[in-house]
């Protein structure tokens, strides 16, 4: 159905949150799913490995660059309906490979201005990606992350980078659950169905669902 990549030239903006939350979110809507850790750092696995929810039966290593990347993807588009891929912040060539496989890019954003200049260089690359690939694809969306929605930063943000020119997805705002979801091993729909934060989830699982639904 969808390979979505989770990309961002600047760490701690919640990239691995976004992409194990949102694996959580389309297996509920009946998605057979897949999450590729494809960042050295392997948080989203070290995530996966502190419990034995969704995440401990759906997130793959990758242990060895692009070449291992593309692999794994190629293979899990073609056994799954959603394949999630979660990209490092300081290696632009993992980012772009999973990119030139890419139905979406979403491209977190925090709400301090720093982080917008950042966020300008990782739409550069999903653009470059989407012209070597001489297509439409992959689609770019700019989801706002770790707002705090009683800030005027927070609510700024939307605004700020709709003026970037790509539509931008509902928020995902600073919340401890999220952290202490993540320290059980557990997703946000596991640790705390019903919550706020899960609410934020879904509603950005379905906005992302129309997308690649089509």
């Amino acid at each position: 159905m969808a390979v979505i990549v989770v990309a961002g030239r600047k760490g701690g903006v919640g990239k691995s949150t976004i992409a194990g939350n949102l694996t959580a979110e389309f297996f509920a809507m009946g998605h057979t799913v897949a999450a590729i850790d494809a960042d050295p750092q392997h948080s989203l696995a070290a995530w996966a490995e502190q419990g034995e929810g969704l995440l401990s039966k759906s997130v793959q290593k990758v242990k060895r660059g692009p070449e291992e990347l593309r692999t794994k993807i190629r293979a899990a588009r073609d056994e799954v309906d959603v394949v999630f891929v979660d990209t490092p912040p300081g290696i632009l060539e993992v980012a772009y490979q999973a990119m030139l496989l890419a139905d979406l890019v979403l491209l977190p954003c925090g709400p301090s201005p720093l982080d917008l200049f950042p966020l300008k260089e990782a739409m550069g690359l999903a653009l470059k990606a989407r012209a070597e690939r001489r297509s439409k694809k992959p689609r770019i969306r700019f989801v706002p992350s770790k707002v705090l929605l009683n800030t005027n930063l927070g609510r700024g943000l939307s605004s700020s980078l709709a003026e970037l020119g790509k539509k931008v997805l509902p928020a995902i705002g600073q919340r401890v659950v999220v952290a202490e979801a993540v320290m059980s091993g557990l997703t946000v729909r596991e640790f705390a169905p019903g919550s706020a934060a899960q609410d934020e989830f879904a509603k950005l699982a379905k906005a992302v669902n129309k997308i690649v639904g089509r």
